[in-house]
């Protein structure tokens, strides 16, 4: 258990004056048992006339701001403050319960969750030639185990291992057999490259978005930005998480702010504005965390 503290700044600058359109924030994390949130502050300058928290298709919390049609501004700045206590599952390893029916890997979702997790279950992306499929079956056989947690924390390290990170600002996603191509990309690459992967065997997954923040070693990579991963449905044991850039499992150093079907729905930030497409100099985005373990 810890106490948490996020500031999250984006800062656009801009050669003209522009117009600012509708701009879409995810940067809330929700209350839950493994989540307190104590205080969130939003700071934005040029100050928006309007400021309105939605829940979105996934329940999760977004906000959305809009300004004057006649402001102008060089400079747009948005600052997230939260404060919070974090109650992860958390390493070592949690014991989890998994349905009978689901211990051994590959297994199937009974009719009763079907209908709720299908489209989790469906690939998101092209793979032509397969080379998702043939990694996947590789790191499943290489794991010297059928027991389904075995498998998954297996996957996990196996994307540690043999992928090289390289921090990437530029917005998008590579696909999953890009990722294999290259043999290189960002924690929301890796975290696609394992949902891809699972869902070649029929298992749900999900994007999630969020913020990390270091443990003693100072090993974890990903920190000083907003970081990505996803969850496994395990019938028994719920959405459990799993962050194949650090080999994390079940929330350890995690802050979960929102989950998606794909990496595309978990923008931080969205929006457009009014000006010429070269009049955008400059973005700087910055996130500091700071955690203090309770005792």
């Amino acid at each position: 258990m810890a106490k948490i503290s996020i500031v999250h700044t984006t800062e656009y600058i801009y050669r003209n004056p522009v117009g600012l359109l509708r701009h879409k924030l995810m940067v809330r994390p929700d209350d839950s048992h493994d989540l307190r949130l104590h205080s969130a502050i939003l700071k934005v300058e040029p100050e928006p006339t309007g400021v309105y928290w939605k829940h979105d298709v996934f329940n999760n919390s977004i906000c959305f701001l809009e300004w004057p049609e006649a402001l102008r501004t060089k400079r747009l700045s948005i600052v997230s403050t939260l404060e919070m206590t974090h109650h992860p599952d958390g390493q070592p390893l949690p014991v989890y319960s998994l349905d009978e029916a689901a211990e051994l890997f590959p297994f199937s979702y009974s009719p009763q969750e079907i209908p709720d997790l299908a489209r989790l279950a469906e690939r998101q992306m092209p793979d032509p030639d397969r080379t998702v499929d043939v990694w996947a079956r590789r790191v499943v056989s290489d794991a010297n185990s059928n027991q389904t947690l075995k498998v998954l924390e297996a996957m996990t390290h196996a994307i540690k291992q043999s992928f090289n990170y390289r921090a990437r600002y530029e917005e998008g996603t590579q696909t999953a057999a890009e990722t294999l191509a290259l043999g290189s990309g960002t924690c929301r690459d890796f975290a696609v490259l394992m949902m891809e992967a699972l869902r070649s065997f029929g298992l749900a997954t999900r994007f999630v978005t969020g913020y990390l923040y270091d443990d003693a070693s100072g090993t974890t990579r990903g920190g000083g930005s907003t970081h990505a991963w996803c969850s496994v449905y395990l019938p028994g044991a719920g959405w459990v998480e799993y962050d194949p850039t650090n080999g994390l499992v079940a929330g350890a150093n995690l802050i979960r702010v929102g989950v998606t079907r794909e990496a595309g729905q978990a923008l931080p930030i969205s929006g457009g504005f009014i000006g010429n497409a070269d009049d955008p100099t400059g973005l700087h985005v910055d996130v500091s965390v700071r955690a203090v373990p309770i005792q």
